[in-house]
């Protein structure tokens, strides 16, 4: 026997269980990448797209009041911008050397899939890391520092600090209230933002801080019965230190896929075995175009909390 080579009851071993492997790993729940879950995947592109092309419209003119016969009506038209991102692969692999598929096979125990579900997290965390932070490398987009997103800038409170641990509550919700208002004023009411998201210490902060000594609302429970534009709040642990100065970043922006995509052409898949010596080694991809955002304008960030 060819002691670099399986013979045929244990390659359908090797087989067999590699499809049980590989089922697995698509069962096992990671840690919280929020970026799939939160944000609209666009998948629509395939894995064999080599460009992404979007368009941003400009819609322009006017109408009038028209007398009998009239033929001077006002013309109007729409221009667009083409904008193109090229997707990008992500990979890792695993393997089994021969030696442990044949002790597995003899032992009647199944393999080890740890390895599996491990290659699909690293695959997608990357994702993750990704569509919150883009990649200058590969000329990719992340929500967080996306181009021509709106600026609003908090003010100092009372204790002469930007930042939320030292603010009283009315500080904080002036502060929340004003990053949903810069982006509605700005677009006169044409963008509504329905998410903020914030660090996880400044969540923890409105979610535990009371409105007043006296009272059992948090600032939290009263900006969601307030704020008649927000209906989501949820928090990012990539925001901590993202912003100018390594400042901590808060953001609000309207979620749907007319507004903004993860661009996803190819989600987690992984391939046949290679033979590498003594090895069989499984390749594992996922293709991304990061974010795309339409109406940079619908988002806004604000930095110091």
């Amino acid at each position: 026997m060819d002691p670099t080579r399986l013979d045929a009851n244990e390659s359908i071993f090797f087989k067999r269980e590699l499809e049980y492997v590989k089922a697995g790993s698509y069962d096992i729940p990671f840690r919280a990448n929020k970026a799939v879950t939160l944000f609209p995947v666009d998948t629509s592109a395939g894995p064999a797209a080599t460009e992404i092309t979007y368009r941003r419209y400009t819609k322009v003119g006017t109408a009038k009041f028209i007398a009998d016969y009239s033929h001077d009506f006002p013309r109007v038209d729409v221009y667009g911008n083409e904008y193109t991102v090229k997707p990008k692969d992500i990979g890792d692999s695993y393997g089994y050397s021969i030696p442990e598929i044949r002790r597995a096979a003899m032992a009647g125990r199944p393999l080890e899939a740890q390895r599996a579900i491990t290659a699909r997290e690293i695959i997608e965390n990357k994702i993750d890391d990704v569509a919150w932070n883009g990649d200058t490398t590969h000329n990719l987009n992340g929500f967080i520092d996306y181009p021509g997103i709106t600026e609003y800038t908090v003010a100092s409170g009372t204790s002469l600090s930007y930042e939320w641990a030292y603010k009283t509550s009315d500080e904080i919700l002036a502060d929340m209230n004003g990053a949903v208002n810069a982006v509605v004023e700005a677009t006169n009411g044409i963008e509504l933002p329905n998410v903020m998201l914030l660090p996880l210490a400044q969540f923890n902060i409105i979610n535990q801080k009371r409105l007043a000594d006296n009272s059992d609302e948090t600032v939290l429970s009263y900006f969601m019965k307030t704020n008649r534009y927000i209906k989501t709040i949820e928090w990012i642990v990539d925001l901590k230190e993202a912003g100018a100065s390594s400042a901590d970043r808060g953001m609000v922006f309207v979620n749907d896929a007319q507004h903004l995509t993860l661009e996803l052409p190819a989600p987690f898949e992984s391939f046949e075995p290679d033979k590498l010596g003594l090895e069989y080694v499984i390749p594992c991809m996922a293709r991304t175009a990061g974010m795309i955002i339409y109406r940079p304008a619908s988002v806004a960030y604000f930095d110091g909390i």
